[in-house]
């Protein structure tokens, strides 16, 4: 008697575990509450999302913690505190497209329609920023007391690493400033169009460094030059050429190892140049800030810099 009842039992608490099941399979938000979206909340805002950042976001894993958030020193507005790592990857994506949409206007569209965008012409005032690291050369243009962006130019060739050249045949291209007066053009180079830095300068020659012939040039060949295409430095030399026969003195060449933002002079703290490339990016600060080019003098064997 006592068996017969046990089994009912258990036939009873079977049939309530597959009523349950049943039910569970039907209606798993009984048990199981609806998966949420991932998302983050975005801590005091520091700075804006500038395109350094967003090249930190685009490299951020699926699994991003709070306290990696918080490294990234990123502003969003108050109304989406609260963004999806999707929402940021978007963000991130939409500047890294401004950033190239900058970047071809400056290097792909042709130098007349550039002239035009920024209400310049050929004759006007310019002004040269060459980066070793990024083999990039700019171009600037003055307006209206001010110098505005006009063309980048990547650099076909260089030789040497970062650093300044410091004595005849060590093939290495110079960095510091420069200056281009008009006797230092050359129309009837080998390299097809070219225009003298005037390496060595009174830093280098206060420091004993030695070298000659240092140049920007065509031909795509450098021995310790910056050497261009043939398509490339035709446009330079044009707009430098001009500039000088139309009252310029001379045209500033500033030479950097590469963009000194804090950031990248951190990064290269321990390279023996570093105490020289602070003095560099003096200059370099002075022109981001006012978009005219410092005047550099020479004293007591370091750069000096000068409002011009």
């Amino acid at each position: 008697m006592k068996a017969r009842v046990w089994l009912v039992v258990a036939d009873i608490l079977v049939f309530v575990l597959l009523l349950l099941s049943f039910a569970l399979f039907l209606y798993p938000g009984l048990y199981f509450p609806p998966a949420q979206p991932k998302s983050v909340t975005v801590h005091p805002p520091k700075t804006e999302l500038t395109e350094h950042n967003a090249t930190k976001l685009q490299a951020l894993p699926n699994n991003l913690s709070h306290s990696q958030m918080g490294e990234l020193n990123v502003s969003i507005p108050a109304d989406k505190a609260l963004l999806s790592l999707e929402e940021i990857m978007k963000l991130s994506q939409e500047v890294a497209m401004q950033e190239y949409m900058e970047r071809s206007a400056y290097e792909e569209t042709p130098l007349e329609t550039r002239l035009k965008q920024v209400g310049a012409k050929r004759g006007d005032a310019v002004f040269i920023r060459i980066f070793k690291l990024e083999a990039m050369l700019e171009v600037w243009i003055e307006k209206e007391g001010r110098y505005v962006h006009l063309k980048d130019y990547p650099i076909c060739a260089y030789s040497g690493h970062l650093g300044p050249k410091l004595k005849e045949g060590d093939r290495q291209a110079p960095e510091g400033f420069y200056r281009v007066y008009i006797k230092q053009l050359n129309p009837h180079s080998k390299f097809y169009l070219a225009f003298n830095l005037g390496y060595p300068n009174a830093y280098d020659r206060a420091h004993h460094r030695t070298g000659s012939y240092l140049m920007v040039h065509g031909n795509c060949v450098s021995v310790g030059c910056y050497a261009m295409t043939d398509a490339k430095i035709e446009e330079i030399y044009a707009l430098v050429a001009s500039a000088l026969k139309h009252g310029q003195p001379y045209v500033n060449v500033h030479i950097f190892p590469f963009r000194m933002e804090n950031e990248s002079m951190d990064a290269h703290s321990d390279s023996r140049w570093y105490d020289f490339w602070m003095e560099l990016k003096e200059g370099y600060d002075y022109f981001e800030a006012e978009e005219v080019p410092p005047l550099v003098e020479v004293e007591e064997e370091h750069y000096v810099i000068k409002q011009d």
